[in-house]
């Protein structure tokens, strides 16, 4: 990545777009406590569930980012469910940006920071093997999968008229007479190596365009994504929600594509927590992943969508009008250039489908896409790391405990062969043949 342009652009952004992120709820400092997140309401006449375990402590601190997929988290706080599994002291906090989670993930709550967080599902790996903290490790669980799909590629008003979909390739002519012009080109993501970043760089490169010449792939934290595009900062980003939809209601830009598109039912969030938490905590792990099951069970339901909204919309947790995140949590997409579709096929799943389960073979393909874009050493161990990190056999215990029907547990770590938009297939079993297949890579 070029640092310099990396630099410059936070710099510019920041001073440029600094009222509109008030407006916007965005906080520039650390961990938001004031209001953004924490207790719970009042919840009257929470009792403990029969199958609760016998926690070892009746507190956690976690963190959450602005994003709808973080409702399971904040749902099983603000409707008792942490509480009715004996987990009556759980802190949920708004984070600033995913190198703020990271760095809380790193003092855990002992030092001021947190236990466990909402967070893209690479990072505790990036986290464990050192890549992101400096080169010492922080051992990371991953306990669940938060949801599947739900995220969107957007595109400047500048590119309206190209109608820019699945096929990134009209991009391409159009950057190269932007950067012969001298404009500096900026694609942006939420973080080096996050799930928005190999989405960007995947649907970039399936059209042509190198992520790491043709244009500059930056992070920007997502509630900024909107407000640096109003100012004419980038050309494109990838996020989550509330924020492609926010984007469209505000005419600042267009979504080219929501990822299912890119890759049908693709893993996106994780609920990972820190291992020594976990280890000194087991049971205390193990009821907070049956009320985020709960939970998830919950926010998947139709009839839930408007709570949940509503829920997640205020002040202290998204400070977003709800209008801005009801719609594309229903599947409907209104994707600004005329396109629109109603509960679509792509919508973000948060329990059907097995979206919960972590399958080990998501994690094998966010490591190998990170391993393509230089991030990873090629001779990375992964197979190692991926049993150290992902904890699908306490997922199962949770799950078994909470009463899911043996059919909605997977019998297998693996979902099998997978297929992107553009006909590649990821086989998890040889995962240097689908590096092989790539025409655009670094490794």
């Amino acid at each position: 990545m070029n640092k310099f342009s990396r630099r410059q652009f936070i710099i510019t952004a920041g001073a440029a777009t600094a009222g509109s992120l008030l407006a916007h709820g965005c906080s520039s400092g650390s961990t938001n406590t004031a209001d953004g997140g924490g207790s719970a309401s009042p919840v009257a006449n929470v009792s403990t569930a029969a199958n609760a375990p016998k926690v070892e402590t009746t507190s956690a601190k976690l963190g959450f980012i602005a994003l709808t997929d973080s409702a399971p988290l904040i749902v099983a706080l603000e409707k008792g469910i942490f509480a009715k599994y004996g987990m009556t002291d759980v802190k949920v906090e708004k984070q600033a940006s995913w190198p703020v989670t990271r760095d809380n993930l790193v003092l855990g709550s002992a030092g001021g920071g947190i236990d466990g967080a909402h967070i893209l599902s690479p990072m505790p790996y990036l986290m464990a093997l050192g890549t992101i903290t400096q080169g010492k490790p922080v051992p990371m669980y991953i306990l669940a999968r938060l949801n599947l799909n739900g995220q969107g590629i957007s595109v400047a008003n500048a590119y309206k008229e190209m109608k820019v979909g699945t096929d990134s390739a009209p991009l391409k002519e159009a950057f190269s007479k932007a950067k012969a012009s001298g404009k500096d080109l900026k694609a942006a993501m939420t973080f080096p190596g996050g799930t928005h970043d190999l989405w960007m760089r995947y649907w970039l490169a399936a059209g042509g365009v190198n992520p790491d010449s043709d244009i500059s792939v930056v992070p920007v934290p997502p509630p900024q994504m909107v407000a640096n595009m109003k100012v004419g900062n980038m050309e494109a980003f990838c996020v989550g929600e509330p924020w492609n939809g926010q984007l469209v209601n505000q005419k600042q830009g267009y979504s080219a594509i929501v990822t299912g598109e890119l890759w049908n039912d693709h893993p996106e969030k994780a609920f990972a927590m820190r291992a020594d938490w976990v280890d000194k905590n087991p049971n205390a792990a193990k009821a907070m992943l049956m009320a985020v099951q709960e939970a998830q069970q919950w926010c998947e339901k139709a009839e839930n969508k408007e709570e949940m909204v509503d829920i997640i919309s205020k002040q202290k947790w998204f400070k977003v009008p709800a209008k801005d995140i009801i719609e594309r949590s229903k599947g409907n997409i209104d994707y600004g250039d005329g396109r629109t579709v109603q509960d679509y096929q792509y919508k973000m799943k948060f329990w059907a489908d097995n979206a919960s389960y972590p399958y080990k073979s998501h994690d094998l393909w966010f490591l190998t896409e990170n391993i393509r874009w230089g991030t990873l050493p090629a001779d990375t161990d992964t197979k190692k790391i991926i049993d150290q990190v992902n904890r699908e056999d306490l997922w199962k215990e949770a799950a078994k405990a909470l009463g899911v029907p043996d059919a909605e547990i997977p019998k297998s770590t693996s979902r099998g062969v997978e297929k992107f938009f553009d006909g590649v297939t990821f086989d998890p079993e040889n995962p240097q043949a689908y590096l092989k297949s790539l025409k655009i890579k670094k490794a």
